[in-house]
């Protein structure tokens, strides 16, 4: 058999192997219910962020006042009641998933873009490498993640970006552990070695050999940490340092709701179910995403 052929045999089983690995892993994902219905609702709320501007009218709808409609109990007509303010709370609390979901989706995706590369390096070198990065996260493990957030909002102002700068960094530690715990189990794997013989870099080695094969804890961690981030944002905002008004973020709304709570509980009531159902869903996708990923499950 010639040279050409082999190679051809090769990349095929190679490709073969990892349709099959993800196949099966996603298989596993849909036997469980629960993440299967956290998936759904998750879609769901991504699609009514990414066409919010398509459902609702933002100037008409979502931040137009009318205090002739204030304080109206859910109907027909406002399906959520109406605020203080007389917005339609339905087309708040549906545009709010656009600034939930982005805050915690760009959170989560600047803290693993930091924390994989601090952790990778930690890692896979060792030494003074690992314990000069190892000690400034853990310098930051040591402040809680909503005091250093409240620290920083403070410090740069209320914005979108800062809210995002403040939440990504209290997670880059627990990213940046997790991916060198990782590292440490696959350094030196054989095929870690056998792309050291034939003259690797050790760029190619990490981002191509050893983090590939390390990415199952880091997704699991992921899904959790947007719920995380997104009850932290809702928190800020309800501090009255996050999302500036009149945004329609879900943290803001239940502040506005606070002085109306006795009286108009329904103010209070959907955004806070929003979150609720949010960060729900997104643990019992992060759940079955962990089971699925087990290699002892197999």
């Amino acid at each position: 058999m010639s040279e050409n052929k082999k190679t051809n045999i090769n990349e095929l089983s190679t490709k073969y192997k990892k349709r099959s690995q993800t196949a099966d892993i996603f298989r596993r994902l849909c036997r469980n219910k629960t993440a299967v219905i956290g998936g759904i609702v998750v879609i769901i709320l991504l699609l009514m962020a990414i066409f919010a501007d398509v459902l609702h009218d933002y100037e008409g709808e979502v931040i137009k006042q009318d205090v002739t409609q204030r304080l109206q109990s859910p109907s027909a007509e406002h399906w959520f009641g109406t605020d203080e303010m007389g917005r339609d709370l339905f087309a708040r609390v549906c545009y709010g998933a656009k600034y939930s979901l982005l805050i915690g989706f760009c959170a989560a995706v600047v803290s693993i873009a930091i924390g994989l590369v601090l952790g990778a390096l930690a890692g896979f070198y060792g030494g003074w490498i690992d314990m000069i990065i190892m000690r400034i996260m853990d310098v930051l493990l040591a402040i809680p993640g909503t005091l250093l957030a409240i620290a920083i909002m403070a410090s740069l102002g209320a914005s979108i970006g800062n809210l995002v700068i403040a939440l990504s960094v209290s997670g880059i530690p627990g990213f940046a552990r997790i991916v060198r715990s990782s590292v440490l189990t696959i350094k030196d794997s054989e095929y870690v070695e056998a792309a050291r013989a034939i003259g690797a870099t050790d760029r190619i080695i990490i981002f191509r050999h050893v983090l590939p094969n390390g990415m199952a804890p880091l997704i699991v961690q992921a899904t959790l940490r947007i719920g995380s981030v997104i009850l932290s944002a809702a928190g800020l905002s309800f501090l009255g340092l996050g999302v500036p008004a009149p945004h329609p973020e879900w943290g803001a709304i239940l502040s506005n709701a606070r002085s109306y709570i006795r009286d108009y509980s329904y103010i209070a009531l959907f955004p806070g179910l929003a979150i609720m159902t949010t960060i729900l869903c997104l643990n019992l996708l992060g759940d079955g995403l962990r089971d699925a990923l087990d290699p002892k499950l197999k």
